[in-house]
């Protein structure tokens, strides 16, 4: 089972290594390992033939799946759709989803659940009292 290895931790950071996506078995949650508060985000691999075996709802999250490589079906209250790298699907908590992987290849794809109706708009701040430095 894949998992959060080599962490580092600064003061406002946390940064980790999932691996290769090939050495995924199913799901790797993140936010325990990285410490998340107002999501949650999940690298997920489905081999051929494999499915999510029933359809879910949630009670307050909403989900992005933002699918990167490989084919398959996603179906959300009875509708079906063909998912492939770049397609990306948001549903609400209300919404009856499952997914599979109806093709000969491996489907990867990432999760990131959060409080529906959280965001609160614009939320960056510039900082131009500290200049941008990279090292070389």
């Amino acid at each position: 089972m894949a998992e959060i290895t080599d962490i580092r931790h600064g003061k406002h950071y946390t940064v980790g290594e999932a691996g290769a996506l090939e050495g995924l078995d199913g799901k790797l949650f993140m936010g325990q390992a990285l410490g998340f508060t107002g999501m949650e985000v999940s690298l997920n691999r489905f081999k051929p033939g494999q499915a999510v075996p029933f359809l879910h709802q949630h009670k307050q999250h909403e989900e992005m799946y933002l699918f990167i490589k490989g084919h398959g079906q996603f179906q959300v209250d009875g509708e079906t759709f063909e998912v492939k790298p770049g397609t990306v699907v948001r549903v609400s908590p209300d919404g009856n989803r499952a997914w599979r992987n109806n093709s000969q290849e491996d489907l990867y794809c990432v999760v990131i659940q959060a409080n529906v109706s959280s965001l609160t708009g614009q939320d960056g701040i510039r900082n131009e009292q500290q200049a941008m430095v990279w090292p070389e």
